[in-house]
């Protein structure tokens, strides 16, 4: 929405507020960012603060915040205001750095705290894990399926039950922290039997271990910042009433993802003693982060029944109106048919409706054919090459349009792009766990150092060789030379004699036939390399940088080279101990793609009509927000949108784990009962039967938000997974008896 767009009646009403509680049902696409960010610059215009005092913007993500401080400000310069007075906009975690800054004393810390990032967490906390599991390496035997032969419990035991356990002590940690229980106050609430609660004793040496460490470092985690800020506010009456005074207006967006602390956080900073000006603008038909997060939608259901004003954002101008009948229906036939009646209050009737008449952003017009849920079964490779090729055939009839295919997992979307590249010429752009461009620059990376670490490896030198003049790829004459090159360097027996050969023994010389060309390919790598190995005493981050600036000369990867130079540079800081080997493991790490490291993570916003012609790769929790003209939903089976039915998977339980018990549901089940003594002690099997419905109605809301992110055109498509046995789910089903499909894409 531009800044001449007219409001709708419904925002009307909404921009009238100048006080009280109020909150906000927005659905997909009703603008509800330009509706907060023209509340915030009304408020500031119409005189509702004094000249101390800001209106608080409260919302998700980084980028989220550049979008709204844009907004306002461009509100304001229309209004002949300065367009940067009288607001600030924050994420949650941004909001409580803030706060915790201005006392960390009462929270225990000292001025100089530092905030680990996620991957620094997962290291402290697999570390803890792994000494658990080296001492007790038993600690799941009595919840495995009976006779288990011995070679696929050694199996497990590499791999996917430390996986697991590397997920509950997440979880535990995660929990015990939005609850606001303290490693000692779990240990004293334990009862005093050693065989009782053995993964919650997991869980709480893990989280003994992992605050120990944090504390050693002088280190807080996010989780900790939004602790710390509550415990500061309550603590400092002074602090908080001059933050009450300072933002006497809070506009909270996105609040459907709030946790109960984040919650208790604001309703402090809202809470004056002549009135508490909140603003909760979210939709619980969006809230797709229960698995990773402690966010809790029903948060913003409450307050929303108790708020002095409550509205809707119903217009939506995103999608055709066909599109919008399907989302209403998906919307009604659960609330009404699903299956299973506990279920059937995972979305609210908070039905999308199209744009008034002379709308200044009216929906695109409906024809014909625009939906399409393919019915016919197909294995994964049939589905991915069908979506590929309708993907490539469509860009060539619409190459000024936007297109994206929502996937189940990062690891489907990126076989995905590789079918798209190699059998269909498309580059895809990739918004998965990291980019194909960012996993080749730091491969190129990890082979010279590898190279360094080990210059006697002919092959690892052949492999540096390759990377060194990875430039000449445009020209095939040169890199097949370049090939035959590094077939000879891998046949070395004795490298010492190409990077430094005594007088008489020189390699190069003992090579017939090389053209001057051919010696200078070698003689220019020989050189770097020699540069390489003397830079090797400096920091990881020089050496890096040394690297990069002779294998990159794109600016692009060259940006990337100086982010992975500054991450290894705090990785090398908060490990003093660490030599190259495990720096170098850390990148690749990143490399396969075991950790995030993604190139725009300071905030950049992903916008899609910069990639018209092309299609985006994604799955639908990172979808969330977006919207592109054509949307491919694939794997819409009962494995990864489930109903429960007797036949149905759930990715949380695992095969090896008997009753198909949810471990991590189990041990928060009993976290949780812990922190209230008029809590009964869960039965088993209880937790992980109310966490397969939550995570049947979370796969619906995702269901939805799929849906939602379609423009013009939208593609349905399920598969008979790996086995075979798999069948499109009942919420596929329910949609393909509404709409008029084809059999061929």
């Amino acid at each position: 929405m531009g800044d001449r767009f007219s409001p709708r009646p419904a925002q009307e009403a909404i921009l009238a507020y100048r006080g009280g509680t109020m909150g906000v049902s927005a659905v997909p696409g009703s603008g509800k960012t330009w509706t907060l960010s023209r509340l915030a610059a009304d408020l500031i215009r119409n005189g509702c603060l004094e000249d101390d005092q800001e209106v608080l913007v409260v919302t998700l993500v980084n980028s989220a915040v550049q979008n709204f401080s844009l907004r306002i400000s461009q509100f304001l310069e229309s209004f002949g205001l300065v367009p940067s007075l009288g607001y600030r906009v924050r994420t949650l975690h941004g909001l409580a750095h803030d706060i915790v800054k201005e006392r960390p004393e009462l929270a225990g810390i000292d001025n100089g705290f530092q905030i680990i990032d996620e991957r620094e967490a997962t290291r402290i906390r697999e570390d803890a894990v792994l000494s658990w599991l080296n001492k007790t390496p038993n600690i799941l035997d009595g919840y495995l399926i009976s006779d288990l032969p011995e070679y696929r419990l050694s199996a497990l035991r590499q791999k996917q039950i430390p996986d697991l356990l590397n997920q509950i002590a997440l979880q535990f940690i995660r929990t015990a922290k939005n609850i606001r229980l303290s490693p000692s106050e779990i240990e004293n609430r334990i009862p005093q039997s050693t065989s009782s609660y053995p993964l919650v004793r997991f869980g709480l040496a893990v989280y003994q271990e992992y605050q120990r460490n944090l504390a050693y470092r002088g280190a807080v985690d996010f989780d900790d910042l939004i602790i710390k800020a509550y415990q500061i506010l309550t603590l400092d009456q002074t602090l908080l009433r001059r933050l009450q005074h300072h933002w006497p207006y809070i506009l909270e967006d996105e609040s459907q993802d709030s946790s109960l602390l984040q919650q208790e956080i604001l309703s402090l900073l809202a809470d004056h003693a002549d009135a508490k000006n909140w603003v909760r603008v979210g939709d619980p038909n969006q809230a797709i982060y229960e698995s990773f997060t402690t966010a809790d939608p029903q948060l913003l259901n409450e307050f929303m029944s108790k708020a002095d004003l409550s509205h809707r954002l119903p217009n939506s101008g995103r999608s055709t109106e066909d599109i919008i009948k399907l989302a209403n229906f998906l919307v009604s036939w659960c609330i009404k048919e699903h299956p299973n009646p506990n279920v059937r209050d995972a979305l609210f009737p908070n039905y999308i409706q199209p744009t008034p008449p002379d709308d200044s952003q009216p929906n695109p017009d409906s024809r014909s054919g625009q939906i399409h849920l393919y019915e016919k079964p197909l294995d994964p490779q049939e589905e991915s090459l069908l979506i590929a090729r309708s993907v490539a055939n469509w860009l060539k009839v619409h190459p000024d349009s936007t297109a994206a295919i929502l996937a189940p997992r990062n690891e489907r979307g990126k076989r995905i792009a590789s079918l798209l590249r190699d059998d269909f010429g498309l580059e895809p752009v990739e918004l998965l766990s990291s980019t194909l461009s960012t996993r080749k620059t730091i491969g190129s990376l990890v082979k010279i150092l590898s190279c360094l670490i080990n210059p006697a490896s002919p092959k690892k030198l052949s492999a540096a060789f390759l990377v060194y003049h990875r430039e000449k790829r445009s020209d095939p004459d040169q890199w097949e030379k370049i090939g035959e090159l590094a077939n000879l360097i891998a046949s070395l027996k004795h490298p010492e004699t190409f990077l430094s050969p005594n007088p008489g023994s020189d390699w190069l010389d003992t090579l017939p036939g090389l053209t001057q060309s051919d010696q200078n390919f070698l003689i220019d790598f020989k050189t770097s390399m020699g540069a390489w190995q003397e830079a090797v005493q400096l920091p990881i981050d020089q050496l890096i940088l040394t690297i990069s600036s002779e294998i990159f000369s794109d600016a692009s990867e060259l940006s990337l080279a100086h982010k992975i130079a500054a991450h290894e540079k705090q990785l090398s800081s908060n490990h003093p101990e660490w030599d190259l080997p495990p720096l170098l493991e850390e990148l690749r790490s990143l490399a396969r793609n075991e950790s995030r490291f993604y190139a725009g993570a300071d905030g950049q916003h992903f916008n899609p009509d910069d990639h018209k012609g092309k299609v985006v790769i994604t799955t639908a929790h990172k979808a969330k927000g977006l919207e592109w003209d054509r949307v491919y939903l694939i794997s819409a089976n009962n494995y990864n949108f489930p109903s429960g039915a007797d036949d149905d998977s759930y990715i949380p339980e695992k095969w090896f784990v008997r009753d198909n018990l949810n471990l991590p549901a189990e041990t928060l089940a009993i976290l949780k009962s812990l922190s209230d003594p008029q809590r009964p002690l869960p039965e088993e099997g209880i937790a992980s039967l109310n966490a397969r419905e939550e995570y049947i109605r979370e796969r619906l809301r995702l269901f939805y938000v799929s849906i939602t992110r379609a423009k013009k055109e939208l593609i349905i498509t399920w598969n008979t997974g790996r086995n075979g046995k798999l069948r499109p789910s009942q919420a596929f089903m329910a949609l393909s008896e509404q709409v008029n499909h084809t059999k061929e894409l």
